[in-house]
């Protein structure tokens, strides 16, 4: 009979391949299906080489969507968030977290439900937007593995279409996600031989939420997808409060 962590595990990694295929918005889930099978912070090290994985698939199906414009803007910020994330995320406690996290991301996609709405659609173009969403991602995905939910606010704000926002960011993730790894492995200790022989187990339930993934998204236009996003976006952050 099979273990409630493998169970729960196969699952996480089989949504994370729906996400990394294009749907994004699920990554509360996958995340809390992780804590439930490794607890917290161990589930972090266990993950990072099947978002990888999925990273690397992502790029090779979307890589001539990939808008390098959006993904330079982000990218050193992100760093920057990873870097506060290593060394600070110790001295916020999760609740304060989990909280504001829900409060920001939620009240964000309400924001952008409304503006969907007008028919002037404006698209943010101070600095600020970007280096401000990119600190808080690279923090969040550091210390929680939820930089999904505030990145995708700030490529629905940016109005990119469907493709291009998958192709784009599953750069910003790619690229994110290795300069991860030295943390992990040095400062956190939460990557080693074991944990990556666990990941492992994992990869072909990743591989079937890939191939599933790919075949949904082809199903969806890009106002649909929009949609999808903000939906899911919201929920996630709902799930968050009780999480």
């Amino acid at each position: 009979m099979l273990s409630p962590t493998f169970l729960f595990a196969a699952l996480g990694s089989f949504l994370l391949g729906i996400a990394k295929s294009g749907v994004k918005g699920i990554a509360v889930f996958i995340v809390i299906l992780f804590v439930y099978a490794f607890e917290a912070k161990a589930s972090t090290g266990i993950l990072l080489p099947l978002l990888i994985g999925g990273d690397i698939f992502a790029i090779l199906y979307y890589k001539k969507y990939a808008h390098w414009k959006y993904i330079f803007t982000l990218i050193p910020w992100m760093f920057f968030g990873v870097i506060m994330g290593t060394y600070g995320g110790n001295l916020l406690d999760e609740t304060t977290f989990k909280t504001g996290m829900a409060s920001l991301i939620l009240l964000t996609t309400v924001l952008l439900f409304y503006l969907e709405r007008k028919p002037l659609k404006a698209i943010p173009t101070h600095w600020s937007f970007g280096s401000s969403l990119g600190i808080l991602a690279g923090f969040t995905t550091m210390i929680g593995n939820l930089a999904g939910a505030v990145t995708n606010i700030y490529f629905l704000s940016m109005r990119l279409p469907k493709n291009v926002f998958i192709g784009t960011s599953s750069y910003v993730f790619f690229i994110i996600n290795l300069f991860k790894i030295p943390f992990h492995i040095w400062v956190w200790e939460t990557i080693d031989l074991t944990s990556v022989q666990t990941s492992l187990k994992f990869f072909p339930f990743l591989g079937l939420g890939l191939f599933m993934g790919v075949k949904l998204v082809k199903k969806i236009n890009d106002e649909g997808y929009r949609k999808l996003i903000l939906f899911l976006t919201a929920i996630g952050a709902i799930v968050l409060f009780f999480r």
